[in-house]
This record gives structure tokens, sequence and C-alpha cells, in this order.
């Protein structure tokens, strides 16, 4: 990913220095094991630790792999050169290109997503502050983008806490369903190296040896990886553009901050514009383009093929790289977002008690009115509101059939706020607990 987009603890992760490093590991733990069980000399699996403390030459391994045309190879060669070839000979012995390849991944993938689920947890504190902040600010909900009824700034975080709850958890069994390595050679099948070795190497790395590997690992693990991964970043949209509507100049109910010496527009001084949510809705799809090749990974010739290979060399580092960034930001946003409460007040009383529709509909059919007639008497006098500006209590109070039915007190009671949030408490015990 462009370095716009990065921070650097991710992207350490999917350096090449990071990735001989894990190489490395791998080949040094499998030599133990195979010393363990009398495979290969103590002597030699000693040896191969001469280079725990080595830098691994990228450049050098690029040049051998320019000749071998293979990147492994071009790895134990180096590896070579540091321990001695003799003492190299047994590196490597009965292990594919997978085992290290594969393996590798998974290890990097667990380690991604150890970050993004502590960037979760921000963002998650974070949206948990801000709907206790607002749980009684009062603002209009909407359907459709019309105003249909009130609700509170603190339930529409609440919502969003939940939603990125439920992607935590999701994340944390995605982690988990990646966290497998394996060291079973070709195809599989274990014939040329003991099962005890991928045991011990998947115990060093903090993986779970894979019940039954075809060469490769499974590619359904990382599909259902990568689409958590396109989930999050769909749910990160949802609260962006929740963000960018209330931004809207004819809304303003909240806004992003806008820092001293910030500017808005190149041409235009006066604006101030929701560029960090715009930024995350195109992040968002970023992420989502990893998913379908993640998917069509799944699907491989037979016992192995690499059509796969090329795809997660991209999107391994490129989707990972960018969720941490966008969630990050979001994070950034929800702490700082600039609320409006007089502005929410005034939306919702812009068109003069209209969304107490609702109210006086249920009161008519329980004073005996048909539902079909309720109905027909609460629009007609709503229409006036949406057409001719008027005030939607004084109509009804002077709407003859409407007071045949209910009383004046009735009427009145029926335009009462508190009554839309007489159970919020009970909302947020739901979704923070009970206090």
């Amino acid at each position: 990913m462009i370095p716009r987009y990065s921070r650097p603890d991710m992207v350490a992760i999917w350096s090449p220095e990071t990735k001989f490093r894990i190489w490395y590991q791998i080949e040094a733990h499998a030599c133990d094991a195979m010393a363990d069980i009398g495979v290969i000399p103590r002597a030699n699996a000693e040896a191969v630790w001469k280079a725990k403390d080595v830098t691994f030459d990228v450049a050098r391994i690029d040049e051998i792999e320019a000749v071998t045309k293979h990147d492994v190879i071009a790895f134990l060669t180096h590896l070579a050169e540091h321990v001695g070839s003799d003492e190299a000979r047994f590196v490597h012995q009965g292990m594919t290109s997978s085992d290290v390849l594969d393996t590798c991944f998974n290890v990097q993938l667990t380690r991604a997503a150890d970050i993004l689920i502590a960037d979760m947890e921000g963002l998650l504190a974070a949206l948990k502050r801000r709907a206790l902040e607002h749980k009684d600010t009062v603002r209009i909900g909407r359907s459709h983008g019309i105003h249909a009824e009130p609700t509170t700034m603190g339930l529409t975080f609440a919502r969003f806490y939940a939603e990125m709850d439920r992607n935590l958890r999701r994340l944390k069994t995605a982690r988990e369903e990646i966290a497998t390595g394996a060291i079973s050679g070709a195809v599989g099948t274990f014939a040329n190296i003991d099962p005890a070795v991928e045991e011990h190497v998947c115990a060093k790395l903090g993986l779970t040896p894979e019940p039954i590997s075809t060469q490769v690992i499974p590619r359904d693990r990382h599909a259902a990886f990568f689409a958590t991964l396109g989930v999050i970043a769909s749910s990160i949209e949802n609260v962006a553009i929740e963000v960018r509507h209330m931004q809207r100049t004819e809304v303003l109910e909240a806004e992003e901050f806008f820092s001293a010496g910030q500017k808005g527009s190149s041409a235009m001084p006066h604006k101030r514009n929701p560029v960090l949510t715009e930024n995350l809705t195109g992040l968002a799809r970023l992420v989502r383009m990893s998913v379908v090749p993640a998917m069509e990974n799944v699907a491989l010739w037979h016992e192995r093929d690499i059509s796969h290979s090329s795809v997660e060399r991209a999107i391994g580092p490129d989707t990972t790289v960018t969720l941490d960034f966008a969630l990050t930001r979001l994070t950034n946003v929800i702490d700082k977002l600039v609320i409006y409460p007089d502005n929410m007040l005034a939306n919702m009383n812009k068109f003069r008690g209209l969304v107490m529709s609702q109210r006086v509909l249920l009161a008519l059919t329980q004073a005996g009115v048909s539902r079909e007639d309720s109905y027909k008497l609460v629009q007609r006098n709503a229409m006036k509101v949406w057409e001719q500006g008027k005030d939607f209590k004084t109509e009804l109070l002077a709407d003859a059939d409407v007071l045949k039915a209910l009383s004046a007190e009735q009427i009145e009671e029926k335009f009462d706020l508190g009554y839309h949030t007489k159970h919020v408490d009970t909302i947020f015990a739901r979704v923070f607990g009970k206090s």
C-alpha cells in the first residue's frame, strides 16, 4: 500500500526482512525437530542457529533468484552462505516450498490480525465514550433520508458500537482459523518428513498444525479471513456515511474536527469538507477488493497450483495495511467528532411536529377509529405541513374529525419528546451491559 495510507507496525509485518526472518525460523525449528527424532545430526541443527542474528541481504537473495527463478531456493542458498554449505545440507530436509511459504503467510496474517484486533478495541472504546456522552442528545431518525421519528445521538453511536463489537468477534474467529501451519512435504503426505516436525514448528510459531494439507494450506481459511476484513470495511463505510450526511451544510448535526490552519478548498475559503470520512469510504472499497480474489483462490488444481500466489502477495499486505490505517483514522474521527445538539433539535422541528404522526395514528386507533380512517385523518393534516408549511399540532387541534376521537389534552400529550427516549437505558444495557 502507498505510504499515505500506511502505518509502520503493519507495514513491517510485510517487509522482505520480516518474511525472510520467518522463513529462517521455520527452517531452523524444523532442523531442531528433525535432530530431536534422529533424522539429522544435532550439530547440523545447531549450526543453522548461527544465523539467528543475521540480517538477511534482500538484494543478495534477489540476485540469486534472478538466476534460480525460485524464491525459496534463493533464500536457502543465501542461508547456506551464512551457515556453511556442509552445515546447511540438511536444511529443508523433506520439505517443500509451500511448507515455508504458507506457514509464513499465516504467521504474517496472524500478526496482522493482532494489530487489527487492537485497532478495533480502540475504536470500540471511542464509540462507547461518545455513546454515553450523547445518550440523551435527541436527534431525528431518518428512513430513506427522510425525517422519521426522534432518536438520540447516543443510540447512533451505540448501534455502531454493537456492529463493530460483532466484527471484533468475527475477526478473532478469523484469526483463530488462519493460525495454522503445514510442514507436510510434497502433496501433504508426510512421506519424507515426520508429522512431529510440523507439530514442533507450529508450537514455536504460535500456530496449530493444519489437520490435512495438500502441499498447501486450504484456502477456505484465507477466504474467510479476507471476507471478515471486507465486512469490517463495510462497517467502517457505514459509520463514515452517517458522518458525511450529518456534515452536509443543510444538516450540520455533526462535523469532523477542523484543526487550526486546515484549509477545505483551494478555491473556496469557506469550505469545511468531510475529507476523512470520504477517504474512509474509498479505503473501504480497496479492502473489499480483496474478497472476491480470496474466494476464487479456494479452488486449486488437485493437490496444489500457484494461481493463488500472485493474488496473496498483493492482498495480504495491501488489505491489512489499508484496514489498519482506516480503523485508526475512524477512531480519530469519532474521538474528535464535533456534535451540534441545537442543530439536531432545529432539524427535528423543521416540519413543526410532523414526526409525531405515528403517535397520533395509534391514539386514534386506540380511541376506536379504524386504522384506515385514522391514517387518512393523520395524513391529510400531515400533508398541510409538507405542502403549506402549517403546524401539525395546530392542524390536528382544528380538525373536527380528530377532535371527535381525541381531546385537546390527548393531542398535546402526543408531542412529548420523552415518549421516544423512554427505553434508551434498556437499549444501552443490552449493548454495553448493566452498569
